[in-house]
């Protein structure tokens, strides 16, 4: 069975992908896109604190946020209606095909449904032929 997900898997799991690096996007923020160099796109990122995203029972701004990419709007979704996983939306990303998580929540699913959802996000954002080599198609 595999073991819960923890925030150290994040970076594991973006790097062992193809053609991935740990670049910036959004100014100063660390993300992780594909394929490297100027024409690499952001698929996962780690969110900067926002009045956007709070604590509805504290009010105070996440701290430990991520945003990882999904496919459509319907991944979007289910992952977000499933209640055994930590991943939401807020409406500033209303029609913006991504889900956000808290790291300090990662553990509330394995590395290997992590690892599914970051596979997908890197799928969504690599050149196809790159994707395609990746999943055999």
């Amino acid at each position: 069975m595999s073991r819960k997900a923890r925030p150290d898997d994040i970076d594991e799991i973006c790097a062992s992908l193809p053609e991935t690096e740990l670049g910036i996007s959004w100014g100063d923020r660390p993300t992780w896109k594909v394929p490297r160099g100027e024409k690499g796109r952001g698929f996962v990122l780690y969110r900067a604190p926002h009045k956007s995203a709070v604590d509805p029972e504290t009010g105070e701004m996440y701290d430990d946020l991520v945003v990882i990419i999904t496919p459509t709007e319907v991944e979007k979704h289910a992952l977000v209606e499933d209640e055994s996983t930590p991943f939401f939306t807020i409406d500033h990303f209303k029609g913006f095909n991504a889900v956000l998580v808290q790291q300090s929540r990662l553990g509330e699913i394995t590395r290997d449904e992590l690892a599914e959802v970051i596979t997908d996000a890197w799928a969504t954002r690599a050149p196809k032929k790159l994707a395609r080599e990746l999943f055999g198609e």
